[in-house]
């Protein structure tokens, strides 16, 4: 659990510090794109001007990826597509917390499942004991054992979804 909590911070980290250089870069920084017509009628693109092509466009990207004159994200092929659909390393995040969030149910339904196993085991009467620090078996009384049952009960209750009596 504290791997995955180190890989999410990382992630976390990352995604930031990609977050603060895109916004030091400014406009100035555009992008040209020359788009031209082939010899053969094939379109082309090129970063440098070419020198014998036909009806020759000039594109500039922005540092973000929009286009300077146009306004809309380059790349934008669906007008219905999601702009605020989610990136890679935002996926990724969000399926990390979704495994974190797993582990922890499970290993809360653990937690619960072994509350409920001392409980029964208080239930069933008999010589309840606990091993003392030196190894050696101290034996309950009903009043301890009583104790037992109630604290058992409490967590069950603070800790279960469903708690059983």
């Amino acid at each position: 659990m504290a791997y995955a909590s180190k890989i999410n911070t990382a992630v976390k980290l990352l995604i930031s510090t990609a977050c603060m250089l895109m916004l030091s870069m400014n406009a100035s920084q555009a992008i040209q794109v020359y788009k031209s017509i082939g010899a053969h009628g094939e379109v082309k693109y090129s970063q440098h001007a070419p020198q014998n092509g036909k009806n020759i466009e000039v594109i500039e990207f922005r540092s973000d990826g929009r286009q300077n004159n146009a306004g809309q994200l380059a790349g934008k092929t669906d007008a219905n597509q999601d702009v605020n659909a989610q990136s890679a390393e935002e996926q990724r995040v969000a399926q990390l917390e979704a495994r974190i969030k797993e582990q922890e149910a499970q290993a809360n339904a653990q937690r619960c499942q072994s509350l409920r196993n001392n409980l029964t085991n208080l239930n069933v009467g008999g010589r309840i004991y606990e091993m003392d620090a030196s190894g050696k078996r101290q034996y309950l009384d009903g009043r301890e054992i009583e104790l037992k049952r109630e604290r058992v009960q409490q967590a069950i209750n603070q800790y279960c979804a469903n708690p059983t009596t």
